[in-house]
């Protein structure tokens, strides 16, 4: 049976931001990923300023730069004919004023690769978590099937389950979210974008008419994310025929027939059943949940990913000294849910809020004659756009990088 010092399960931003963190501590560390690549569609692809100024810390800002990415700096939404800022990161504190439209694939090759150069840091990749080991009452590691499809054990001192909404590792320690009534679920669908279509990484938001739809201009497509009332993706499918959601989507964002004739069947469109909860407790003896695992987000604002690596910076921090020393306690890991807690809840609590608007929306009363106070306040006033930009391009309670994980800090004067 192998052996870790610490066993992350799933490759996302949080699970591989953790593990880069904890093996420049010189922490022994193995992450577990079941896919064979990071290439899937419909992920988050928005790179936060705050997540921009990690890279930075940690000497991997002008690796990132070299990436091919368009800026977003300000976030608009048309209700009507009405359109709305809803925020604007050009006059936000720091460096990065904008969000970084990278997908996610090459983020985190990013990462893996910086791991690869620590001597502690171990990705296996096609490796899927099946369950826990457990001894006493602790978390001792866990069970997994490998890339050949044999049965295999990890023994860990700590195991943090990065592993997502769906999360095994949830499952298997007995942890239940509690969740919050959403109202919407999400068909997930690639539009091809014409040679000549304006390839500035813009995102659009449209509401009316009892719709509501995002797209994202990735220049050959557009990545886009149309709503529907939560529950109701069968009963739609079998009303229409796939003509129909073209003609609405070409009618939301003005795409002609033969860009919106690239969608060419149901097959083509993907549920995202959305579900939005959280952990009252995120850990358990020899097990800690971050990120979607501890709090699932709505997909609403694009916040989920910059929240769960946020979490991953706090818990390297935290963890690191107990980790070399084979004294992690209960009390450790309730102190990195203790400093995460209130940035997650207001996030929660913003979305929340943004799924009243989301359902009135759905149900066809809001346009750009009614609008929300809100809005009509970020309207009037300017500034606020900037408020709101900062809240969600850098957070409440933004992490800044250990010292053990800066970039020129020599492997002998890593914190212990």
């Amino acid at each position: 049976m192998d052996r870790t010092t610490c066993c992350i399960v799933g490759g996302g931003p949080a699970g591989m931001m953790l593990g880069l963190l904890l093996a420049r501590a010189g922490v022994e560390v193995t992450v577990l990923e079941k896919h064979g690549d990071f290439l899937r569609d419909f992920r988050g692809d928005t790179v936060h300023p705050s997540t921009l100024r990690l890279l930075d810390e940690l000497g991997l800002g002008e690796a990132f730069a070299r990436l091919p990415f368009p800026k977003l700096e300000d976030m608009r939404m048309q209700i009507g004919d009405t359109t709305v800022v809803m925020a604007d990161m050009r006059r936000i504190p720091g460096r990065h004023k904008y969000f970084a439209m990278v997908p996610q694939w090459d983020f985190l090759n990013l990462i893996a690769e910086a791991g690869a150069r620590e001597p502690s840091f171990t990705l296996r990749m096609n490796t899927e978590v099946t369950g826990l080991r457990t001894e006493g009452g602790r978390v001792r590691g866990v069970r997994y099937v490998d890339e050949h499809g044999r049965p295999g054990e990890l023994a860990a001192d700590l195991t943090v389950a990065c592993d997502g909404r769906d999360s095994v590792v949830r499952g298997a320690a007995g942890l239940r979210q509690d969740h919050f009534e959403v109202p919407m679920d999400v068909w997930q669908i690639r539009v091809e974008a014409p040679a000549d279509a304006l390839k500035d990484g813009r995102v659009f938001a449209r509401f009316g008419g009892g719709q509501a739809a995002v797209t994202m201009d990735r220049g050959t497509y557009y990545q886009t994310s149309y709503l529907i009332a939560k529950g109701q993706d069968a009963a739609l499918r079998g009303a229409h025929d796939i003509q129909w959601l073209r003609d609405r989507l070409g009618a939301l964002f003005g795409w002609d027939a033969d860009v919106t004739a690239t969608i060419g069947s149901w097959a083509d469109v993907k549920l995202l059943e959305v579900t939005f909860g959280r952990l009252r407790r995120w850990h358990r003896p020899g097990l800690l949940c971050i990120g979607d695992a501890a709090h699932t987000m709505s997909p609403v604002g694009g916040v989920g990913v910059n929240l769960a690596l946020q979490d991953a910076v706090a818990a390297a921090r935290i963890l690191a000294g107990p980790l070399h020393r084979g004294t992690v306690a209960v009390a450790d890991l309730a102190r990195v849910q203790r400093r995460r807690e209130l940035p997650m809840a207001v996030v929660q609590s913003s979305q929340r809020a943004e799924h009243g608007m989301i359902r009135a929306a759905l149900e066809g009363t809001l346009d750009g004659d009614r609008l929300p106070v809100p809005m009509r306040l970020l309207r009037r006033i300017p500034a606020l756009r900037t408020v709101t930009g900062a809240l969600g391009g850098v957070g409440i309670r933004p992490e800044r990088a250990p010292a053990f994980a800066r970039a020129g800090v020599r492997p002998g004067a890593r914190s212990r």
